[in-house]
């Protein structure tokens, strides 16, 4: 019974350690996410700022894996090319050693007052930047307990004889040692919480240096291994040259670093003088010397791997985003944000186009016109994209207008998102079905669809072309759409009851049409038109008069 509480307080003591580390993560990225990912994007111009650019961020991040994403992210949309992302690799291979540096000095006293610290700055407003920095340093406290009662439950464990033999065992293989510590990694998706356990029991003497050298070897090449296998499914081959990369330099390390490591394992202790010290100090020097071996390679070895890793060709994506530089200025960013936005005007007036099509053809498509699915849906990730780039601005830079501007991109986005699904799910539908009846419709109603389909594209031009002008008369102009549209609806209704009284039957697909159309272009005059007419003051808040006009007409 008591191994079986050892057992379960050394895996609450690891899974502290792995929560602190995650808190410590999400706390920074909270904080200074969209400001770290701009640093990072400014660094990727040469191979030392990108190193060390790397460094700094998984230094704050507490994450390389989180590092290399964003690297990854830059790479694969051709941001920034392969041999600066492959420098922040190894810039973060040794940003994530620094904080096994900090907890290899015995400061676990620290951990009250962190979380003390922490605990205030978490109660300040949610949301705030102390709020989210209160996050990162309760994370810090927590790790330096956890590492406290690591070293605690490791002291018994120091006597067991049966652990020392199990030990002693695994230990005259060193490569066992390295693939055991690579294994336990890639569960755990953390090197650090690896590298601080070997520590521990390295300074309990339960390991011996030599056997602590390797298990931390494994527990760098397990941290490569995680990316890459995560990643084994993406189409495209080129993304996974980044993750291949930084696994293959890892290899490359621990070849050459397993023939030295009884040398190592003599001089370190002495010279760091105690074996935590000595192990923390090994796993600095290994990443250090990688970095230095592989940064002046980094041309020919990324040859190398777009060799390995041939980029599949592939058909150009309506959806993916052109403009949008990670690297841009904040303001910018928001020119960039608008020519991508046009992009959307440009998709939807594909998807209406099918309309078009499938009203003419009278019968002739039996189901979804070919292509709709993928505008839509080109249309809604491209929509998503620049959404998401928006909100990861950093707006502290941003004038009054631009913070307005960016609030327009942002209505302009969701309007014509919203705009193109009403277009697929409901108006598509609608034109189909409208063929597919026993009777076709009188041409004189298809022909009053078809002009008000033209006459909706039409409107959809000039909301693109508002939306960069910002020209108050266009802007009346658009506005005034929306009442020349319900006037056709009500005059469509008009007829439909007047041929159900008359003669029983009546169209209703028709008006269902005309509704579609109506609503697509109130979309569009909501993207546009109200934002210049709300900034000059001429938009009403409302249609419906107040109570006091209700009683003055009583």
């Amino acid at each position: 019974m008591t191994f079986v509480v050892a057992v379960i307080s050394l895996a609450g003591a690891i899974a502290l350690l792995l929560w602190g580390t995650r808190m410590v993560q999400t706390g920074v990225q909270r904080a200074f996410g969209p400001r770290l990912r701009v640093v990072l994007a400014r660094a990727l111009r040469h191979r030392p700022g990108a190193f060390l650019a790397g460094l700094g961020v998984t230094a704050a991040l507490q994450s390389s894996t989180a590092t290399g994403l964003m690297a990854a992210g830059f790479a694969a949309s051709g941001v920034v090319g392969l041999v600066p992302a492959l420098a922040v690799m190894l810039g973060a291979n040794v940003g994530t050693t620094l904080i096994v540096q900090l907890l290899s000095f015995d400061v676990a006293f620290l951990s009250p007052m962190l979380i003390l610290a922490g605990f205030l700055l978490f109660r300040r407003p949610a949301g705030s930047r102390a709020h989210d920095l209160g996050r990162a340093v309760i994370g810090l406290g927590l790790m330096l307990l956890a590492l406290r009662q690591l070293m605690e439950l490791m002291a018994p464990l120091e006597q067991s004889a049966t652990l020392r033999e199990l030990l002693r065992m695994i230990s005259v293989v060193p490569l066992l040692d390295v693939l055991l510590a690579a294994v336990l990694t890639w569960a755990m998706h953390s090197s650090v919480a690896v590298v601080l356990l070997v520590m521990s029991l390295a300074g309990h003497g339960i390991v011996p240096p030599e056997a602590a050298f390797a298990l931390v070897l494994g527990a760098n090449l397990g941290s490569a291994a995680n990316p890459l296998l995560e990643g084994a499914g993406r189409a495209d081959p080129a993304a996974r040259r980044l993750p291949l990369g930084n696994l293959v330099n890892r290899l490359a390390g621990v070849a050459l670093a397993l023939p030295l490591l009884p040398w190592l394992a003599g001089v370190m202790p002495p010279l760091a003088g105690d074996a935590p010290r000595a192990v923390a100090l090994f796993h600095t020097g290994f990443n250090l010397v990688l970095a230095l071996v592989f940064l002046p390679l980094l041309g020919p070895y990324a040859a190398l791997l777009r060799r390995w890793l041939p980029a599949r060709p592939q058909a150009a994506d309506p959806g993916a985003p052109l403009y949008l530089d990670p690297a841009a200025q904040p303001a910018l960013a928001l020119g960039a944000a608008t020519r991508e936005a046009l992009r959307l005007a440009d998709l939807l007036q594909g998807l209406l186009a099918t309309a078009d099509a499938a009203l003419a053809a009278r019968g002739g498509t039996r189901g979804t016109p070919p292509g709709s699915k993928e505008l839509d849906e080109a249309l809604s990730r491209l929509a998503d994209s620049i959404r998401t780039y928006l909100a990861a601005l950093d707006t502290e830079s941003l004038e009054p207008r631009d913070h307005q501007r960016l609030g327009e991109i942002v209505v302009f986005v969701t309007q014509l998102d919203q705009a193109g699904s009403v277009a697929r799910r409901i108006l598509l539908p609608h034109a189909v079905a409208l063929g597919r009846q026993p009777h076709p419709p009188a041409p004189a109603a298809l022909q009053e669809l078809r002009a008000a389909l033209a006459r909706l594209t039409a409107n959809l031009r000039t909301a693109a072309s508002l939306f960069m002008t910002e020209d108050p008369r266009a802007a009346r102009l658009l506005a005034e759409e929306k009442e020349a549209f319900r006037t056709l609806e009500a005059e469509a209704t008009r007829r439909y009851l007047e041929h159900l009284r008359g003669s029983g039957g009546g169209d209703a697909l028709v008006l269902d049409l005309l509704r579609d159309i109506k609503q697509i272009n109130s979309h569009l005059v909501a993207a546009a038109a109200y934002p210049v007419l709300e900034r000059l003051g001429v938009l009403l808040p409302s249609r419906v008069l107040g109570t006091e006009g209700v009683a003055g007409g009583e």
